[in-house]
């Protein structure tokens, strides 16, 4: 069988949010807990999705599954599918319609110090100046 692709899901929230709920504010790392859940299961991601509050018909989710360029979509948790989908029941309904899964990674969230969360800052917050976050 050939390895499934993933799309994942990755919510934005502001740079605001970084102190209170800094994993919601890191996309890299939402990101980096989907691969490391695909790859656990010889899957590999294909797409990354960045959304905040998007409708379940919404085209941007299903380009690539009409395209047959992903097989699945896969969140970090249930937290980033309730921040990312303007409703998660709704969205599971449409995979269910459509016959693709729709999974939560399930795994830790990394556990930001102070310095973690200054790395998210700059990443986030000099974009345009030419800074990639390394």
């Amino acid at each position: 069988m050939d390895e499934l692709r993933v799309a994942a899901i990755a919510s934005l929230a502001p740079l605001e949010d970084l102190d209170t709920d800094p994993f919601a504010v890191d996309t890299r790392s939402q990101h980096a807990v989907c691969a490391r859940w695909a790859a656990d299961r010889g899957f590999v991601v294909t797409r990354q999705l960045f959304v905040y509050g998007l409708r379940a018909d919404h085209c941007g989710l299903w380009n690539d599954i009409d395209a047959g360029r992903v097989d699945l979509f896969v969140a970090a948790n249930h937290r980033v599918l309730t921040r990312a989908l303007h409703s998660v029941g709704e969205f599971t309904a449409e995979c269910a319609r459509r016959g693709v899964r729709l999974e939560t990674a399930g795994l830790d969230e990394p556990l930001y110090t102070s310095a973690m969360k200054a790395e998210v800052h700059r990443r986030l917050s000099m974009p345009t100046a030419g800074y990639d976050g390394t």
